[in-house]
């Protein structure tokens, strides 16, 4: 399952399923993404291809993702390191016989160390406005796509399937899906105060009785013990 996950909205604005032989990059580059002019997009390693990366660039999107450590280049510049954990922070440009082709403007390399993980990171990326700190911040917002997948494996029953067909299985996911955005709907256009994961367990509870979702939102856990 691929998707593109909008971390202001929290919900999947973009979503595909396909075989497991399917790289995410190429999934990205046969598919129209809904990315508009100014936006920044988080992605990992396995999206590194500089001639999609360059289209992203000619549409005025913003990119950050994670060097890889074999990446060829020459320095051609570099920014005021500023900002707890930023050890460098440089423009560059590609020297690959083919990537300096597919990718013929300037990026900039950020170099930081992490000190939740104990780990430096070396970052990529196409702005040049942001402070390296920030930059920092957006990938690792990246994380929240992780805890995405995780909530619906564990929540929404995809981690094992009724049905090994092809049919079976792309009907599940999508089953999954609908709920998952039906239950992030309520919850913002209702203000609930509680977690989607508690707001899925309350519906679940009162599924087959007539109460009207505006007084299930109102329910406790207390209050939903005794009805049980």
């Amino acid at each position: 399952m691929h998707c593109l996950y909008d971390h202001s909205g929290a919900l999947p604005t973009f979503l595909t399923v396909t075989d497991g032989k399917r790289h995410d990059v190429r999934v990205a580059k046969e598919r129209y993404l809904p990315l508009s002019p100014d936006s920044i997009i988080s992605i990992d390693k396995a999206y590194i291809d500089y001639k999609w990366l360059y289209s992203l660039e000619e549409k005025g999107v913003w990119f950050v993702t994670r060097a890889k450590s074999n990446i060829d280049y020459a320095v051609t510049g570099q920014h005021q390191v500023s900002g707890k954990g930023v050890l460098g922070d440089e423009r560059i440009s590609l020297q690959g016989p083919l990537t300096k082709t597919y990718y013929p403007k300037e990026l900039r390399l950020i170099r930081y160390y992490d000190e939740e993980r104990k780990k430096t990171l070396t970052f990529l990326t196409n702005n040049f406005n942001l402070a390296a700190t920030t930059i920092a911040k957006i990938y690792k917002s990246r994380w929240q796509i992780e805890l995405f997948f995780k909530w619906i494996k564990q929540n929404l029953k995809i981690k094992s399937f009724l049905g090994t067909s092809k049919n079976a299985v792309l009907a599940q996911i999508w089953i999954a899906m609908c709920y998952y955005m039906l239950l992030t709907y309520i919850k913002y256009q209702t203000k609930y105060g509680y977690s989607l994961l508690k707001l899925s367990r309350v519906i679940r509870e009162m599924l087959f009785e007539r109460t009207a979702l505006i007084d299930i939102l109102t329910l406790t856990k207390g209050v939903i013990s005794k009805a049980t």
